[in-house]
């Protein structure tokens, strides 16, 4: 599944669309806590860019703005969770939560576990490694690998739909996003994830098993990125 997993399907569906703006407005509110202007502030930048490609509602990008930079005198108070474990048959991940409640979170966050294991801090992380990844669309006949070492990146790997996956020291992640244009490249989407170092193969029943308690987990509304040690 590669760096990220995410579910089958999910963005053909209404209501999933609605989870995905509700993970992005957080991801901007959060970000908008150092600025409001995205061209001063190079992360909110990158979640802006996001939204965009996921068609979030202009209205509703501008209002999460404002809300995480204080302008409309609420309180954003969301904490960052890491919770690492096991999916059914041994597979390692990392779930990235965003919650106001972190009791309530590390409760529910269990329960969802009770397919797998839930483990503690460092129990699976090791096997990650922390990087920058960067989805990209090429134009023409732009060549990635060249991109991938013009613009500073340390790997790239190709998505089946035709964008490229470029990893990145995340100190880099900024600097490689604004260097990738150059380059033949127009990015989609930018963040800090954890990479996978061994991952498993699966196939058939199992891999089914997996998939669902994957999308589980990612549906919970708390639940940022999920971050799978899983092949293919």
């Amino acid at each position: 599944m590669g760096a990220q997993w995410k579910a089958k399907h999910k963005e053909a569906a209404a209501n999933a669309k609605g989870r995905i703006f509700g993970k992005l407005s957080k991801e901007i509110m959060i970000a908008a806590r150092s600025g409001a202007d995205p061209d001063m502030n190079p992360r909110l930048r990158l979640v802006v860019e996001q939204a965009k490609k996921a068609s979030m509602p202009k209205d509703t990008l501008e209002r999460a703005i404002k809300k995480g930079a204080g302008l409309t005198g609420e309180v954003v108070n969301y904490e960052r969770t890491l919770y690492e474990g096991f999916a059914p048959h041994q597979v390692p991940l990392i779930v990235e939560c965003l919650t106001d409640n972190v009791n309530r979170t590390v409760a529910e966050i269990r329960v969802l576990f009770r397919k797998g294991q839930l483990g503690s801090s460092g129990s699976v992380s090791w096997d990650f490694d922390h990087v920058g990844m960067i989805e990209a669309a090429p134009a023409g006949d732009a060549d990635p690998e060249m991109a991938a070492i013009e613009a500073g990146a340390q790997d790239f790997e190709a998505a089946d739909d035709g964008t490229t996956l470029f990893i990145t020291e995340p100190t880099d992640l900024d600097a490689v996003c604004k260097a990738l244009p150059e380059f033949g490249f127009t990015v989609q989407s930018a963040q800090l994830g954890y990479r996978p170092k061994n991952p498993v193969s699966l196939s058939g029943a199992e891999l089914e098993e997996v998939e669902a308690f994957l999308e589980a987990i990612d549906a919970h509304d708390d639940v940022q990125n999920v971050y799978v040690g899983l092949a293919g």
